[in-house]
């Protein structure tokens, strides 16, 4: 069975927050290029060394300075399935702490997140995010109706999005101008993609259609439109 979503689940997602499929695959793609497994089949993951050192206290800053500081450090990541290796060094101190201080699956929402996407510990959270996509597009979903940033994605203000998503070091990673240029990438290929239905001309409609009368339709308007 695929883990992947599915196009209804971003169509069912866009319609949900009122923005469009594309606002939402531009978000997929900046924040996990797309993907939210590696090919080990594990959720992608950025363990985050100044956040490990916030859960605790910084007591770790001297004996595992790889792994836990006070200011963001990008020079510490590993990168792809390697960050495995910083959050098992971290968990072996502090599971908890550890499991809080990264970032998972196809949208990288924040383990400390796990609350206020809809999750009561931190563990039936990773342990979610190890099932499929559609339980990281849950948590995405969770964390933006929480921030109230649908506006944001309604308006596409990138950076005002980048800015409350990623922290204030989005600029840094350009956070902001990726995201836009996915989105215009995929609003192109939506268009390419979408059909052109051309509206029956009122002659073309038989007389003795039953619909025209009871206020229904063949065309019954229940579409919804709506990627490390």
């Amino acid at each position: 069975m695929s883990k992947s979503l599915t196009e209804q689940n971003f169509k069912d997602t866009a319609n949900l927050l009122l923005v469009e499929v594309a606002v939402i695959k531009a978000v997929a793609e900046v924040e996990s290029r797309g993907d939210g497994f590696f090919t080990d089949g594990r959720p992608k993951i950025l363990f985050e060394a100044h956040i490990f050192g916030s859960q605790t206290k910084y007591k770790y800053n001297d004996t595992h300075p790889n792994i836990s500081c006070k200011k963001w450090d990008k020079k510490l990541y590993k990168g792809g399935i390697k960050e495995y290796d910083r959050l098992n060094e971290a968990i072996k101190l502090d599971k908890d702490a550890a499991l809080k201080s990264t970032s998972w699956g196809k949208f990288q929402v924040m383990g400390f997140n796990h609350k206020i996407c809809g999750w009561d510990t931190v563990q039936s959270f990773v342990n979610d995010m190890y099932k499929d996509e559609n339980e990281h597009l849950k948590a995405f979903i969770g964390f933006i109706r929480y921030n109230k940033l649908e506006k944001y994605l309604q308006s596409k203000e990138w950076a005002k999005f980048a800015k409350a998503y990623n922290g204030p070091a989005y600029a840094q990673n350009k956070y902001d101008i990726k995201m836009e240029k996915a989105y215009e990438k995929y609003k192109k290929q939506l268009v390419i993609e979408t059909p052109i239905v051309e509206k029956p001309k009122e002659d073309d409609i038989p007389s003795d259609d039953p619909t025209i009368n009871f206020g229904g339709g063949k065309f019954d308007g229940t579409g919804v439109t709506g990627d490390y």
